[in-house]
């Protein structure tokens, strides 16, 4: 039988947008680009005021971008033409999201390889915010991580894959928060691998 080779791509030559804010979507982020991949530009909430001083604050995703040199998008709205636009220009291959805001359609459906999030849960259980303190609540003795591929409904979408970890008896939401970023930074680069 003839044999086709399929050129295969580095994962340099693979250009994601990453989509973060908070310090669990850092370790993704920094796992992404350990493993070699092409960050061509995150995107982030806004800085904010806080505090008595109302000092502008950065978002921790938007530090760490900054400090690797990549560019940072804030749009105040995700539908802005002119963000969308940008989006565009930068012929990503996949968008990564990791505990960012809902997304309108115009966005997730840009990249040719689909755009994937990192939920902090075994999906379907847990869909919308906050499943790491809703597991500690409810007294659960797994979590987990899922990345599924978005949809226009809230963590719906064609799961891809999905990794466990037990809860121990005593442990505090900030630890399995913990846990799961390192398990949920593994996870994300093995799917953006598969996708590739």
């Amino acid at each position: 039988f003839p044999v086709t080779i399929q050129q295969v791509r580095k994962l340099s030559d693979i250009k994601i947008v990453y989509m973060g804010t908070p310090g669990f979507a850092v370790g993704p982020l920094k796992a992404l680009i350990d493993r070699g991949f092409n960050i061509c530009a995150v995107v982030t909430a806004p800085d904010k005021p806080v505090g008595l001083g109302l000092k502008m604050a950065q978002s921790d995703v938007k530090l760490y971008a900054t400090e690797r040199g990549i560019k940072v998008l804030q749009p105040v709205s995700l539908k802005d033409e002119v963000f969308i636009s940008e989006l565009k220009s930068f012929n990503a291959d996949i968008f990564t999201v990791v505990a960012f805001r809902m997304l309108p359609k115009a966005v997730w459906s840009i990249p040719p390889g689909g755009t994937f999030n990192l939920h902090a849960s075994l999906l379907p259980q847990y869909r919308g915010a906050a499943p790491i303190n809703h597991a500690i609540i409810n007294g659960e003795k797994k979590s987990g991580v899922t990345t599924f591929f978005i949809d226009e409904k809230i963590d719906t979408g064609e799961i891809l894959l999905q990794r466990e970890c037990e809860i121990g008896d005593y442990e505090t939401a900030g630890e399995l928060h913990d846990k799961l970023m390192d398990l949920g930074s593994q996870l994300v680069c093995e799917t953006a691998e598969m996708i590739a």
